[in-house]
Protein backbone atom coordinates (compact mmCIF):
# COMPACT_ATOMS: atom_id res chain seq x y z
CA UNK A 1 0.00 0.00 0.00
CA UNK A 2 1.59 3.51 -1.09
CA UNK A 3 2.04 5.49 1.97
CA UNK A 4 0.27 8.55 1.50
CA UNK A 5 1.76 11.01 -0.67
CA UNK A 6 4.81 10.75 -2.80
CA UNK A 7 5.56 14.17 -2.82
CA UNK A 8 4.05 15.41 0.27
CA UNK A 9 6.84 16.23 2.52
CA UNK A 10 9.23 15.10 0.27
CA UNK A 11 9.31 17.91 -1.89
CA UNK A 12 12.65 20.33 -1.65
CA UNK A 13 12.22 24.28 -2.15
CA UNK A 14 14.97 24.77 -4.78
CA UNK A 15 15.43 28.66 -5.95
CA UNK A 16 12.74 28.43 -8.71
CA UNK A 17 10.01 26.95 -6.67
CA UNK A 18 9.19 23.23 -4.89
CA UNK A 19 10.25 20.13 -6.79
CA UNK A 20 9.65 16.48 -6.38
CA UNK A 21 12.36 15.08 -4.63
CA UNK A 22 13.69 11.64 -5.44
CA UNK A 23 12.93 8.84 -3.03
CA UNK A 24 14.56 5.40 -2.25
CA UNK A 25 17.50 6.11 -2.49
CA UNK A 26 19.98 5.08 -0.15
CA UNK A 27 22.49 7.75 2.22
CA UNK A 28 24.75 5.16 3.88
CA UNK A 29 27.94 5.93 2.43
CA UNK A 30 29.21 3.07 4.51
CA UNK A 31 27.29 0.97 2.45
CA UNK A 32 26.83 0.63 -1.26
CA UNK A 33 23.67 -1.05 -1.58
CA UNK A 34 21.18 -2.43 0.15
CA UNK A 35 17.80 -4.32 -0.09
CA UNK A 36 14.56 -4.99 1.07
CA UNK A 37 10.97 -6.76 0.50
CA UNK A 38 7.29 -5.69 2.26
CA UNK A 39 4.40 -7.43 2.72
CA UNK A 40 1.39 -5.22 3.72
CA UNK A 41 -2.34 -6.53 3.92
CA UNK A 42 -4.93 -3.23 3.24
CA UNK A 43 -8.44 -2.47 3.32
CA UNK A 44 -9.88 0.13 0.96
CA UNK A 45 -13.34 1.59 1.10
CA UNK A 46 -13.59 3.54 -2.41
CA UNK A 47 -10.95 1.54 -4.82
CA UNK A 48 -12.40 3.33 -7.78
CA UNK A 49 -12.49 6.91 -6.38
CA UNK A 50 -16.25 7.01 -7.26
CA UNK A 51 -19.19 9.04 -5.42
CA UNK A 52 -21.56 7.50 -3.79
CA UNK A 53 -23.41 4.63 -5.86
CA UNK A 54 -23.19 1.62 -7.30
CA UNK A 55 -19.35 2.05 -8.50
CA UNK A 56 -18.24 2.78 -4.62
CA UNK A 57 -16.42 -0.55 -4.56
CA UNK A 58 -14.49 -1.99 -1.05
CA UNK A 59 -11.41 -4.41 -1.09
CA UNK A 60 -9.55 -6.24 0.95
CA UNK A 61 -5.74 -7.29 -0.73
CA UNK A 62 -2.40 -7.19 -0.39
CA UNK A 63 0.89 -5.96 -1.54
CA UNK A 64 4.16 -7.32 -2.05
CA UNK A 65 6.81 -4.68 -2.49
CA UNK A 66 11.12 -5.69 -3.24
CA UNK A 67 13.12 -2.72 -3.38
CA UNK A 68 17.16 -2.64 -4.25
CA UNK A 69 19.03 0.69 -3.67
CA UNK A 70 23.02 1.53 -4.75
CA UNK A 71 25.09 4.31 -3.81
CA UNK A 72 28.53 4.88 -5.06
CA UNK A 73 30.21 8.07 -3.14
CA UNK A 74 33.60 9.06 -4.42
CA UNK A 75 35.93 12.10 -4.11
CA UNK A 76 34.09 14.44 -5.81
CA UNK A 77 31.10 12.67 -7.31
CA UNK A 78 28.02 10.40 -5.72
CA UNK A 79 25.96 8.61 -7.99
CA UNK A 80 23.15 6.58 -6.58
CA UNK A 81 20.24 4.29 -8.45
CA UNK A 82 16.72 2.75 -6.60
CA UNK A 83 14.48 0.73 -8.20
CA UNK A 84 11.30 -0.48 -6.14
CA UNK A 85 9.10 -3.02 -7.43
CA UNK A 86 5.16 -3.87 -6.07
CA UNK A 87 2.48 -6.05 -6.64
CA UNK A 88 -1.26 -5.40 -5.13
CA UNK A 89 -3.85 -7.88 -5.17
CA UNK A 90 -7.81 -6.58 -4.98
CA UNK A 91 -10.16 -9.36 -3.63
CA UNK A 92 -12.44 -7.21 -6.10
CA UNK A 93 -11.22 -6.28 -9.44
CA UNK A 94 -10.95 -2.22 -9.63
CA UNK A 95 -13.11 -0.74 -12.37
CA UNK A 96 -11.00 -0.53 -15.37
CA UNK A 97 -9.04 -3.61 -14.28
CA UNK A 98 -8.24 -6.73 -16.67
CA UNK A 99 -7.23 -8.65 -13.49
CA UNK A 100 -7.46 -8.34 -9.75
CA UNK A 101 -4.16 -6.60 -9.48
CA UNK A 102 -1.89 -4.13 -10.21
CA UNK A 103 1.89 -4.06 -10.84
CA UNK A 104 3.53 -0.36 -9.92
CA UNK A 105 7.90 0.64 -10.52
CA UNK A 106 9.59 3.38 -9.36
CA UNK A 107 13.69 3.43 -10.95
CA UNK A 108 15.04 6.87 -9.30
CA UNK A 109 18.41 8.22 -10.50
CA UNK A 110 20.88 10.91 -8.72
CA UNK A 111 24.02 12.17 -9.43
CA UNK A 112 25.86 14.80 -7.63
CA UNK A 113 29.67 16.33 -8.84
CA UNK A 114 31.32 19.15 -7.03
CA UNK A 115 33.82 20.38 -9.82
CA UNK A 116 34.96 22.60 -7.24
CA UNK A 117 34.14 24.33 -4.20
CA UNK A 118 31.83 26.85 -6.38
CA UNK A 119 30.58 25.01 -8.77
CA UNK A 120 28.36 22.22 -8.44
CA UNK A 121 26.19 20.28 -10.54
CA UNK A 122 22.76 17.90 -9.35
CA UNK A 123 20.96 15.66 -11.91
CA UNK A 124 18.19 13.49 -10.94
CA UNK A 125 15.56 11.17 -12.37
CA UNK A 126 12.52 9.52 -11.08
CA UNK A 127 10.26 7.15 -13.28
CA UNK A 128 7.00 5.68 -12.59
CA UNK A 129 4.80 3.52 -13.70
CA UNK A 130 1.34 2.96 -11.89
CA UNK A 131 -2.27 3.83 -10.69
CA UNK A 132 -2.77 6.09 -8.03
CA UNK A 133 -2.75 10.01 -8.24
CA UNK A 134 0.01 11.09 -5.58
CA UNK A 135 1.90 8.09 -7.43
CA UNK A 136 1.59 10.09 -11.01
CA UNK A 137 2.64 13.51 -10.24
CA UNK A 138 5.41 15.86 -9.95
CA UNK A 139 5.15 18.37 -7.68
CA UNK A 140 2.61 19.17 -5.27
CA UNK A 141 -0.90 20.06 -7.23
CA UNK A 142 -2.89 17.06 -8.58
CA UNK A 143 -4.10 17.32 -11.88
CA UNK A 144 -6.55 14.68 -11.42
CA UNK A 145 -7.85 12.89 -7.90
CA UNK A 146 -9.16 9.87 -9.27
CA UNK A 147 -6.91 6.20 -9.28
CA UNK A 148 -6.39 5.47 -12.35
CA UNK A 149 -6.18 1.93 -13.94
CA UNK A 150 -3.06 0.94 -15.88
CA UNK A 151 0.14 1.04 -16.68
CA UNK A 152 -0.04 5.05 -16.56
CA UNK A 153 3.59 6.76 -16.88
CA UNK A 154 5.59 10.05 -15.25
CA UNK A 155 8.66 10.62 -15.59
CA UNK A 156 10.56 13.75 -13.62
CA UNK A 157 14.47 14.62 -14.67
CA UNK A 158 16.16 17.78 -13.70
CA UNK A 159 19.43 19.47 -14.09
CA UNK A 160 20.64 22.29 -11.52
CA UNK A 161 24.31 24.21 -11.98
CA UNK A 162 25.30 26.28 -8.99
CA UNK A 163 27.87 28.64 -9.58
CA UNK A 164 29.28 30.57 -6.31
CA UNK A 165 31.10 33.98 -8.69
CA UNK A 166 32.58 35.79 -5.78
CA UNK A 167 32.16 35.68 -2.02
CA UNK A 168 28.36 37.06 -2.48
CA UNK A 169 26.86 36.91 -5.43
CA UNK A 170 25.66 33.48 -7.38
CA UNK A 171 23.81 32.04 -10.19
CA UNK A 172 21.85 28.80 -10.19
CA UNK A 173 20.91 27.67 -13.34
CA UNK A 174 18.45 24.73 -14.11
CA UNK A 175 16.20 22.67 -16.32
CA UNK A 176 13.11 20.32 -15.38
CA UNK A 177 10.98 18.05 -17.64
CA UNK A 178 8.00 16.50 -16.43
CA UNK A 179 6.58 13.58 -19.08
CA UNK A 180 2.77 12.00 -18.59
CA UNK A 181 1.38 9.27 -20.67
CA UNK A 182 -1.83 7.65 -19.39
CA UNK A 183 -2.58 4.21 -20.53
CA UNK A 184 -6.47 5.32 -21.10
CA UNK A 185 -6.95 7.06 -25.00
CA UNK A 186 -9.41 6.46 -27.97
CA UNK A 187 -12.00 8.88 -26.45
CA UNK A 188 -14.24 11.66 -28.13
CA UNK A 189 -15.79 15.10 -26.85
CA UNK A 190 -18.70 13.49 -25.41
CA UNK A 191 -16.40 10.95 -23.31
CA UNK A 192 -12.76 12.21 -23.47
CA UNK A 193 -9.74 9.57 -22.33
CA UNK A 194 -7.34 10.62 -19.75
CA UNK A 195 -4.84 10.39 -22.71
CA UNK A 196 -6.58 13.40 -24.83
CA UNK A 197 -6.85 15.28 -21.39
CA UNK A 198 -3.26 15.00 -19.59
CA UNK A 199 -0.94 13.44 -21.55
CA UNK A 200 1.64 16.09 -21.89
CA UNK A 201 5.49 17.03 -21.80
CA UNK A 202 6.47 20.10 -19.52
CA UNK A 203 10.04 21.76 -19.68
CA UNK A 204 10.96 24.43 -16.84
CA UNK A 205 14.03 26.69 -16.93
CA UNK A 206 15.32 28.90 -14.27
CA UNK A 207 18.13 31.45 -13.65
CA UNK A 208 18.60 33.09 -10.41
CA UNK A 209 20.78 35.66 -9.04
CA UNK A 210 22.00 34.89 -5.50
CA UNK A 211 23.27 37.65 -2.92
CA UNK A 212 24.33 36.58 0.39
CA UNK A 213 22.86 39.70 2.30
CA UNK A 214 23.75 38.52 5.73
CA UNK A 215 25.92 35.36 6.92
CA UNK A 216 21.81 33.52 7.64
CA UNK A 217 20.42 34.99 4.95
CA UNK A 218 20.35 34.96 0.60
CA UNK A 219 18.27 37.09 -1.44
CA UNK A 220 16.87 35.49 -4.52
CA UNK A 221 15.84 37.36 -7.38
CA UNK A 222 14.94 34.92 -10.72
CA UNK A 223 13.26 34.41 -14.06
CA UNK A 224 11.39 31.16 -14.98
CA UNK A 225 10.20 29.45 -18.47
CA UNK A 226 7.51 27.02 -18.36
CA UNK A 227 6.07 25.34 -21.52
CA UNK A 228 3.72 22.73 -21.65
CA UNK A 229 2.75 20.98 -25.05
CA UNK A 230 -0.09 18.34 -24.79
CA UNK A 231 0.32 15.35 -26.41
CA UNK A 232 -2.77 13.17 -26.90
CA UNK A 233 -3.44 14.30 -30.19
CA UNK A 234 -7.48 13.23 -29.15
CA UNK A 235 -10.83 15.21 -29.64
CA UNK A 236 -11.68 16.34 -26.38
CA UNK A 237 -14.74 18.72 -26.51
CA UNK A 238 -16.64 20.75 -28.42
CA UNK A 239 -17.71 24.78 -28.31
CA UNK A 240 -20.84 26.65 -29.01
CA UNK A 241 -19.86 26.94 -32.75
CA UNK A 242 -19.50 22.95 -32.50
CA UNK A 243 -15.22 23.48 -33.01
CA UNK A 244 -13.37 20.80 -32.05
CA UNK A 245 -11.51 20.98 -29.24
CA UNK A 246 -8.12 19.26 -29.27
CA UNK A 247 -5.17 18.15 -27.15
CA UNK A 248 -3.29 20.94 -28.31
CA UNK A 249 -5.52 23.47 -27.82
CA UNK A 250 -4.52 23.96 -23.97
CA UNK A 251 -0.77 24.33 -25.16
CA UNK A 252 0.76 27.06 -23.23
CA UNK A 253 3.81 29.12 -22.34
CA UNK A 254 4.54 30.58 -19.00
CA UNK A 255 6.94 33.22 -18.00
CA UNK A 256 7.65 34.17 -14.33
CA UNK A 257 9.62 36.79 -12.84
CA UNK A 258 10.05 36.20 -8.58
CA UNK A 259 11.67 37.47 -5.48
CA UNK A 260 12.60 35.27 -2.57
CA UNK A 261 15.00 34.81 0.49
CA UNK A 262 16.53 31.40 2.32
CA UNK A 263 17.07 31.92 5.36
CA UNK A 264 18.26 30.08 8.50
CA UNK A 265 17.12 31.30 11.73
CA UNK A 266 19.41 28.88 13.41
CA UNK A 267 20.63 25.47 12.72
CA UNK A 268 17.83 23.31 13.31
CA UNK A 269 15.25 25.99 12.11
CA UNK A 270 15.29 27.04 7.89
CA UNK A 271 12.66 28.53 5.80
CA UNK A 272 12.60 29.98 2.13
CA UNK A 273 10.27 31.72 0.51
CA UNK A 274 9.55 32.88 -3.68
CA UNK A 275 7.07 35.59 -4.35
CA UNK A 276 6.40 37.35 -8.12
CA UNK A 277 3.96 36.86 -10.75
CA UNK A 278 3.47 34.97 -14.05
CA UNK A 279 2.14 35.62 -17.44
CA UNK A 280 0.61 32.46 -19.26
CA UNK A 281 0.17 32.10 -23.05
CA UNK A 282 -2.51 29.53 -24.28
CA UNK A 283 -1.32 30.16 -28.21
CA UNK A 284 -3.16 27.06 -29.62
CA UNK A 285 -6.64 28.64 -28.07
CA UNK A 286 -8.24 30.96 -30.76
CA UNK A 287 -10.15 32.76 -28.20
CA UNK A 288 -7.49 33.72 -25.89
CA UNK A 289 -8.91 32.18 -22.94
CA UNK A 290 -6.72 31.77 -19.99
CA UNK A 291 -4.20 34.51 -21.63
CA UNK A 292 -2.88 36.91 -18.86
CA UNK A 293 -0.93 37.83 -15.56
CA UNK A 294 -0.79 35.67 -12.00
CA UNK A 295 0.56 35.57 -9.08
CA UNK A 296 3.08 32.72 -8.11
CA UNK A 297 4.20 31.81 -5.15
CA UNK A 298 5.96 29.27 -3.23
CA UNK A 299 7.30 28.57 0.30
CA UNK A 300 8.50 26.15 2.90
CA UNK A 301 9.72 25.75 6.67
CA UNK A 302 11.04 23.33 7.95
CA UNK A 303 12.02 22.51 12.16
CA UNK A 304 13.92 19.50 13.60
CA UNK A 305 13.05 20.00 16.94
CA UNK A 306 14.69 16.81 18.50
CA UNK A 307 17.01 13.67 16.68
CA UNK A 308 15.17 12.24 13.94
CA UNK A 309 11.94 14.27 14.84
CA UNK A 310 11.24 17.69 12.63
CA UNK A 311 8.40 19.41 11.01
CA UNK A 312 7.56 20.65 7.97
CA UNK A 313 5.10 23.25 6.24
CA UNK A 314 4.61 24.82 2.70
CA UNK A 315 2.62 26.18 0.23
CA UNK A 316 2.85 27.25 -3.25
CA UNK A 317 0.64 28.86 -6.23
CA UNK A 318 0.66 28.31 -9.49
CA UNK A 319 -1.38 27.35 -12.81
CA UNK A 320 -2.00 23.31 -13.55
CA UNK A 321 -2.97 20.91 -15.62
CA UNK A 322 -6.27 19.83 -15.40
CA UNK A 323 -8.96 16.31 -16.79
CA UNK A 324 -11.84 18.74 -16.30
CA UNK A 325 -12.42 19.90 -20.30
CA UNK A 326 -15.76 21.95 -19.17
CA UNK A 327 -16.93 22.54 -22.92
CA UNK A 328 -20.14 21.77 -24.61
CA UNK A 329 -22.51 23.63 -27.28
CA UNK A 330 -23.53 26.65 -24.88
CA UNK A 331 -19.79 27.71 -24.58
CA UNK A 332 -17.60 29.64 -26.39
CA UNK A 333 -14.54 28.32 -24.55
CA UNK A 334 -13.50 25.24 -22.86
CA UNK A 335 -11.25 24.85 -19.49
CA UNK A 336 -7.91 24.97 -20.13
CA UNK A 337 -5.93 24.37 -16.94
CA UNK A 338 -6.68 25.00 -13.39
CA UNK A 339 -5.34 27.75 -10.79
CA UNK A 340 -4.38 26.00 -7.72
CA UNK A 341 -3.03 26.73 -4.30
CA UNK A 342 -1.44 23.65 -2.10
CA UNK A 343 -1.37 23.82 1.57
CA UNK A 344 1.01 21.00 3.13
CA UNK A 345 2.25 19.85 6.20
CA UNK A 346 3.98 16.95 8.14
CA UNK A 347 5.43 16.46 11.28
CA UNK A 348 8.04 13.16 11.94
CA UNK A 349 8.27 12.01 15.22
CA UNK A 350 10.68 9.28 16.95
CA UNK A 351 8.97 8.24 20.22
CA UNK A 352 11.89 6.33 21.30
CA UNK A 353 15.20 4.78 19.25
CA UNK A 354 12.84 2.03 17.61
CA UNK A 355 9.06 3.47 17.73
CA UNK A 356 8.77 6.30 14.70
CA UNK A 357 5.46 8.06 13.39
CA UNK A 358 4.41 10.77 10.63
CA UNK A 359 1.94 12.58 10.17
CA UNK A 360 1.65 13.70 6.56
CA UNK A 361 -1.66 16.49 4.99
CA UNK A 362 -2.07 18.31 1.91
CA UNK A 363 -5.36 20.82 1.40
CA UNK A 364 -5.84 21.90 -2.32
CA UNK A 365 -7.96 24.55 -3.93
CA UNK A 366 -8.74 24.61 -7.66
CA UNK A 367 -10.05 27.11 -9.29
CA UNK A 368 -11.02 26.55 -13.47
CA UNK A 369 -10.38 28.86 -16.29
CA UNK A 370 -12.81 28.95 -19.01
CA UNK A 371 -15.58 26.96 -20.11
CA UNK A 372 -19.09 26.20 -18.06
CA UNK A 373 -17.10 25.67 -14.72
CA UNK A 374 -14.82 29.03 -15.27
CA UNK A 375 -14.28 30.54 -11.77
CA UNK A 376 -16.02 27.51 -10.08
CA UNK A 377 -13.35 25.94 -7.33
CA UNK A 378 -12.87 22.31 -5.79
CA UNK A 379 -11.19 21.15 -3.06
CA UNK A 380 -8.81 18.23 -1.74
CA UNK A 381 -8.04 16.59 1.11
CA UNK A 382 -5.83 13.93 2.53
CA UNK A 383 -4.08 12.78 5.26
CA UNK A 384 -2.05 10.01 6.39
CA UNK A 385 -0.60 8.58 9.68
CA UNK A 386 1.76 5.77 10.15
CA UNK A 387 3.63 4.02 12.43
CA UNK A 388 7.02 1.94 12.13
CA UNK A 389 8.62 0.29 15.07
CA UNK A 390 11.89 -1.91 14.04
CA UNK A 391 12.08 -5.14 16.04
CA UNK A 392 15.91 -5.98 15.19
CA UNK A 393 18.11 -3.50 12.90
CA UNK A 394 16.59 -5.99 9.93
CA UNK A 395 13.31 -6.34 10.66
CA UNK A 396 10.19 -3.73 10.88
CA UNK A 397 6.26 -3.64 11.55
CA UNK A 398 4.41 -0.41 10.57
CA UNK A 399 0.32 0.26 10.51
CA UNK A 400 -0.76 3.26 8.82
CA UNK A 401 -4.36 4.91 7.72
CA UNK A 402 -4.91 7.20 4.34
CA UNK A 403 -8.04 9.30 3.92
CA UNK A 404 -9.01 11.68 0.87
CA UNK A 405 -11.51 13.70 0.10
CA UNK A 406 -12.63 15.91 -2.98
CA UNK A 407 -15.52 18.57 -2.71
CA UNK A 408 -16.28 19.54 -6.54
CA UNK A 409 -19.69 21.09 -8.17
CA UNK A 410 -21.54 18.93 -9.77
CA UNK A 411 -21.93 19.35 -13.95
CA UNK A 412 -24.45 20.36 -16.07
CA UNK A 413 -25.89 16.87 -16.35
CA UNK A 414 -26.36 16.57 -12.79
CA UNK A 415 -23.04 14.53 -12.64
CA UNK A 416 -20.96 14.61 -9.32
CA UNK A 417 -17.62 13.55 -8.72
CA UNK A 418 -17.38 14.66 -5.27
CA UNK A 419 -15.89 11.08 -2.90
CA UNK A 420 -13.98 10.27 0.00
CA UNK A 421 -11.60 7.09 0.47
CA UNK A 422 -10.58 5.36 3.73
CA UNK A 423 -7.46 3.22 3.72
CA UNK A 424 -5.96 1.18 6.23
CA UNK A 425 -2.87 -0.74 6.05
CA UNK A 426 -0.47 -3.06 8.36
CA UNK A 427 2.47 -4.84 7.42
CA UNK A 428 6.20 -6.08 7.82
CA UNK A 429 9.52 -4.93 6.18
CA UNK A 430 13.03 -7.03 5.99
CA UNK A 431 15.74 -5.38 4.90
CA UNK A 432 19.54 -5.90 4.51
Amino acid sequence: MNKIVASVGLVALSASGLQAAVPGLTSDASKPWSVSASLRGFYDDNVNTSPSGPNKRDTFGFEVSPAVNLSFPMEQTTISLGYIYAFKYYDRKPIGNSDNYDQTHTLNAALDHAFSERYQISVRDSFAIGQEPDFLRTGNSFATFQRISGNNIRNYGSVTLNAQLTRLFGLEVGYSNSYFDYEDEGGDATSPSLSGLLDRIEHTAHIDARWVLQPQTVGVFGYQFRQANYTGNEEIGVTSSLASVMSRDRDFREHYVYVGVDHTFRPDLTGSVRVGGRYIEFYNDPTGNGNGWGPYAVANLRWTYAPESYVELGLSHDINATDVVGGGTDQSSFTSSAESTVVYGSVHHRFTPKLHGSLLGQFQNSEWSGGSFNGQTEQYYLIGLNLTYQFTPHFSGEVGYNYDKLVSVKGTDGSDRSFDRNRVYIGVTASY
